[in-house]
């Protein structure tokens, strides 16, 4: 097992990220659906952990059927969906995805939330991860797969105009106010003779590039959901749920028996879905991104007070 941890700084406080984190992961569902491919919610409802008290759980199924590494179409089925576990119980996330014809594959992901800049040695309170076990993600300087840029996402020259916060610049993290930090501890597993190091170091390229790309667009995205309440983020969820089942089902409705055969496989982790789509490797299919998925149908409170 290959355990690292992760640390993504943003100018953000860890109340107002409560609500950009559901934002973005229900617009990254809606954008990276379609055609048959995409993310699917299963299941969005309350739950209590003995431990963690009241929180969401929500159950996803990711579908896949092409753009795998070509190393890895040896022994995965053609059309095949993964199954992601998520518990949100913040400022503490657990998610965790399986796939069910691969049972020694898994990725667990915990993640805490801080308002500090990365500084915490013993986030999650049972021993310090060891220092070459940890990874600082820069969300403005780190390089992304040419693929994922868009001008409208990149921080050093982005400015939001309700907070008039940015453009970042260098040495932003130990300057700037406010900031916080998620923290994210994954532990990757793949215990198959002959393909485990390569697959859990391929895993944990994948992970980086996705925990970049979704923590930039959080914050780049920040106009579209600062001043929701949580209510409001929770009908903009709902609303977005509605939309990208529809996406996801419409292809499959239309190739009837091929989409009836696909084998049933579950897996599971925590942050963004097009960010779960690439955590497997996988290549999403290209949509458009179309204003319906960008663009709250709840009303937004326009008169934020700039920090």
């Amino acid at each position: 097992m290959l355990m690292k941890e992760y640390r993504i700084c943003m100018p953000l406080t860890v109340d107002e990220y409560k609500i950009g984190q559901l934002y973005m992961i229900s617009k990254h569902s809606c954008e990276q659906s379609g055609g048959g491919e995409g993310v699917e919610v299963v299941k969005n409802e309350a739950s209590v952990h003995p431990q963690h008290g009241p929180g969401q759980l929500t159950e996803k199924r990711i579908y896949l059927s092409s753009k795998l590494p070509s190393w890895a179409k040896a022994f995965v089925p053609r059309f095949f969906y993964v199954t992601e576990k998520a518990w949100n119980f913040y400022p503490y996330t657990i998610t965790e995805y399986e796939v069910s014809f691969l049972p020694k594959f898994n990725i667990r992901i915990e993640t805490k939330f801080e308002n500090n800049n990365g500084d915490n040695d013993n986030v999650f309170g049972d021993m310090p991860t060891p220092a070459d076990s940890v990874s600082f993600l820069d969300i403005l300087s780190d390089p992304i797969p040419v693929k994922h840029y868009k001008e409208s996402e990149d921080l050093s020259i982005w400015q939001s105009n309700k907070t008039g916060r940015g453009p970042l610049e260098k040495g932003w993290r130990n300057e700037q106010q406010p900031v916080m930090c998620s923290y994210k501890r994954v532990h990757c597993s793949f215990e198959v003779y002959g393909f485990q190091t390569k697959t859990e170091e391929f895993i944990h390229r994948n992970i980086r590039d996705i925990l970049l790309v979704g923590h930039r667009q959080a914050v780049a995205w920040i106009d579209e959901w600062h001043g929701l309440s949580l209510d409001d983020v929770r009908e903009y969820e709902r609303a977005m749920q509605e939309r990208t089942n529809s996406k996801v089902k419409s292809n499959q409705s239309s190739t009837g028996p091929q989409v009836a055969s696909r084998p049933v496989f579950t897996r599971s982790v925590s942050v963004t879905d097009e960010l779960s789509l690439k955590k497997m490797g996988v290549t999403p299919v290209a949509t458009s991104d179309t204003p319906a998925c960008s663009v709250p149908q709840i009303p937004i409170r326009l008169n934020s007070t700039p920090e």
